[in-house]
Formats: C-alpha cells, sequence, structure tokens
C-alpha cells in the first residue's frame, strides 16, 4: 500500500511540475533539473488560461484524494489501483489541454482578416446578416472541436461597434442553424477605414460556456484576445462582399495567424 501511495504522490508531483511550467510560475523558487532540463525547454511558449485554474487545481485535489483513498481502502487491489492512476493521468491532461493558451505572434495588417479561433473552415458562402449590419455579406464558419485551443482573438484592428450577447439552443456546431438559434455573442469591429467586420461565438452541444471581455467603445488590436469557448465550438465571420477570401473549406486555421480574407 505505500508503495503505490508513493506512486500516487510521484506522479502527480510531475502532474504540478506541468502546471508550473505552463502558469510561467516558480514554486518558493524551485529551480530543480528538472524544470530546467531540455524537454521542458522544449515545449511551446505556453500558459493555462484564465478560465480553467480554478478546474483544473479542483480536479487535481479530486483525483489524488480519489486515488489515495483507493489505495487506503484496498491495498490489495494492486492491478486496480495501477488502471485508475493511469485514468486520472488522462483525463487531468485530457482537461489541461482544453485550456492551453499559446503565445501568438501576430503579424497586423489592416487589408488582412484574421482567423478568430483554431479550427477547420466549414462554411464559405454569401449571405444576409441581419442582426447588425443588414446587408449581403461573406460568411466564413470555423468548427473548433475540443482538442482546439479555444481562445477567441480579433480578426482586425478598430473599434468595438457592436455587442449583442444571446441566450439559445445547443445544437450542434455545424447545424444550419446554430447561428440563429444557439446561444451566441456577436460582435462588430469598425476599423480605422470604416469597415465593420462582424463575428460570433457560437456555443455547441458541448461548448456551454461562452466568454467574451469586450464592450461597445472598447478599442481591439488584431490578434488581441476577445473571448474564451469552453470545449470548442463555432465562430463565424462576415466580411464585405468584394473581399477576396484566401481560404478553403476544409483549411485548418490558427487564430491571430491565419489570415481568412484580403479586403479591397
Amino acid at each position: 500500500m505505500a508503495s503505490n501511495v508513493l506512486v500516487i504522490g510521484l506522479l502527480y508531483s510531475i502532474l504540478q511540475l506541468f502546471i508550473l511550467q505552463f502558469f510561467n510560475l516558480q514554486f518558493f523558487n524551485l529551480q530543480s533539473s528538472i524544470l530546467q532540463s531540455s524537454i521542458l525547454q522544449s515545449l511551446p511558449n505556453m500558459t493555462i488560461h484564465k478560465e480553467g485554474r480554478a478546474l483544473l487545481f479542483g480536479l487535481l485535489l479530486v483525483l489524488f484524494a480519489a486515488n489515495a483513498l483507493l489505495a487506503y481502502f484496498f491495498p490489495e487491489k494492486i492491478l486496480i489501483q495501477q488502471i485508475a492512476i493511469g485514468v486520472s493521468i488522462l483525463l487531468y491532461l485530457l482537461v489541461l489541454q482544453f485550456f492551453r493558451s499559446p503565445d501568438v505572434e501576430v503579424k497586423r495588417d489592416d487589408n488582412h482578416v484574421l482567423a478568430p479561433a483554431d479550427g477547420r473552415i466549414v462554411t464559405i458562402e454569401e449571405t444576409e446578416e441581419s442582426e447588425y449590419l443588414h446587408g449581403r455579406r461573406k460568411q466564413i464558419s470555423i468548427f473548433m472541436s475540443p482538442v482546439n485551443v479555444h481562445v477567441n482573438r480579433s480578426p482586425v484592428s478598430g473599434v468595438v461597434s457592436f455587442y449583442r450577447y444571446h441566450e439559445g439552443k445547443y445544437l450542434v456546431a455545424w447545424h444550419p442553424k446554430s447561428s440563429t438559434e444557439n446561444e451566441r455573442t456577436t460582435l462588430a469591429v469598425k476599423m480605422a477605414n470604416g469597415v465593420e467586420i462582424l463575428f460570433r461565438q457560437i456555443a455547441g452541444a458541448v461548448a456551454r460556456r461562452i466568454k467574451c471581455y469586450v464592450k461597445e467603445g472598447q478599442p481591439l488590436m488584431q490578434g488581441q484576445e476577445f473571448g474564451f469557448i469552453k470545449f470548442g465550438s463555432r465562430v463565424d465571420v462576415f466580411v464585405p462582399t468584394d473581399a477576396r477570401v484566401v481560404v478553403s473549406v476544409g483549411d485548418k486555421t490558427t487564430a491571430g495567424k491565419t489570415v481568412l480574407a484580403e479586403l479591397s
């Protein structure tokens, strides 16, 4: 039993080291050779997003307590304990990757509309935008799967000219009616040249927590974080009809880096 408790402690210590690396923290000036190893230094410059920190800390405590209790009350069930440890680590790492937040080097260009989300292009079509712009626009939709980074970044620089939050359903993100019936937030950013780009965060069947950190009148820089969708979903971008779309359905996108369209 003692050996299993020791293994549990060792494994969770490794997880805590990863958390420290992601948080870019030093715990009481911890300068161990492990943290200074080339393995951790080779990790991308990445942090844990603030939306996941409390959840991850609580989950760590729950999993540690569950495995410790299992080892204490069933010391003879070695195989079950090992399976439980493995499942706990996999579960924790799975949730951990939901909330990763990599640093992104944004190349700002007023003629470019950048992707607001990591994911895959699922729709490119001309449509009527009836909530705010009230006119024809080209719509580019990005589906965010649970394994994508969930940070949302502004596709252009300007001032937030419109913001609305809508309660709604939780249809699957690729459903045609999800953009008008699901829980969602709609933002428009007015650029210095007067062009307005509208984009919409849409909740899905799994993602039921949309966070938006901006308000009307607030300036935004291209590539600046404006929101977060927990566990993935979909983001729609509406550009002028004369904009040249430079992506295709099925293409992968990276928030703040992938160019979706070029403005005239």
